[in-house]
């Protein structure tokens, strides 16, 4: 059975929060806890799939420019680094369908016209401010990425995808790649769940900064540390799958994930 135990101070009402509120109470959760989500995102992207396929789509179609800039403009080494770079950028995309979510539990109107409502959200700049750090984080993952690559093979541009991948699978450089970025990007990955798994949720529901709504978020996870590795391995797998056939996968699996997360967050934030 899922633990609820509340692990710092009572918890505030939307007309106390603010940037000088007091800390938020976060919850302990369960591995039932995070199916409960999945179940509850599910039923999100069923009940509205008009809405939510139509936003499902701009995933797999990024996804595919990226990989035709990466083919098109001879930039194979960081195809994989724009691949992955989804699951950095994923938090912000996601905040319309954290969106729709709310609306739904609330029993508001879930026409376009009232999704409109976000912009006018107190906390937009807030969002925008968070979706900033998100980006400047998932350039700095690129550069990265880039860095690594050109140290172990110089400026040179792989020729096609299979001297690429010959480059990659069969040398002894290509093997530190594969070490080195993984664990870079887990690095990345990790700094990213951590700052927003629960903060641009709380943004769209509470009227509060976007540092406390970060602090928030990383407490959330200290607070439960085994769920939200569980969570992310989940998520990881997930994303994997969606990526197949050629991102088409995303059209589901990124509203799922997204509507699941704000269920996430109102289990861990009271």
């Amino acid at each position: 059975m899922a633990r609820h135990t509340i692990v710092s101070d009572t918890p505030i009402s939307d007309s106390q929060a603010g940037p000088a509120s007091e800390p938020l109470a976060v919850r302990r959760i369960g591995s039932a806890d995070l199916m409960e989500a999945l179940r509850q995102g599910v039923a999100d992207f069923w009940a509205s799939p008009t809405h939510l396929v139509f936003l499902g789509l701009m995933y797999p179609i990024i996804g595919i420019f990226f990989a035709g800039l990466a083919f098109g403009y001879n930039m194979l080494p960081i195809l994989f680094p724009l691949m992955s770079g989804f699951a950095l950028v994923g938090p912000l995309a996601a905040v319309g369908l954290y969106e729709i979510s709310r609306r739904r539990e609330q029993g508001l109107d879930l026409s376009w016209q009232s999704m409109a409502d976000l912009f006018r959200s107190p906390s937009i700049g807030s969002i925008a401010a968070l979706g900033i750090l998100l980006m400047v984080i998932f350039l700095a993952w690129l550069l990265t990425a880039q860095t690594l690559y050109q140290s172990l093979f110089g400026w040179h541009a792989p020729e096609s995808m299979s001297a690429f991948l010959s480059e990659v699978l069969t040398t002894r450089n290509g093997w530190w790649l594969i070490i080195a970025g993984n664990a870079l990007g887990f690095v990345f990955s990790a700094v990213v769940f951590c700052i927003s798994v629960v903060s641009f949720p709380l943004l769209l529901d509470r009227n509060i900064g976007a540092i406390p709504a970060i602090l928030t978020s990383i407490r959330a996870v200290a607070a439960n540390p085994g769920p939200m590795l569980l969570w992310a391995l989940i998520v990881g797998a997930l994303l994997a799958v969606g990526f197949i056939p050629l991102f088409i996968g995303l059209a589901v699996v990124l509203p799922v994930l997204g509507h699941a997360t704000w269920h996430l967050y109102r289990r861990m934030v009271p």
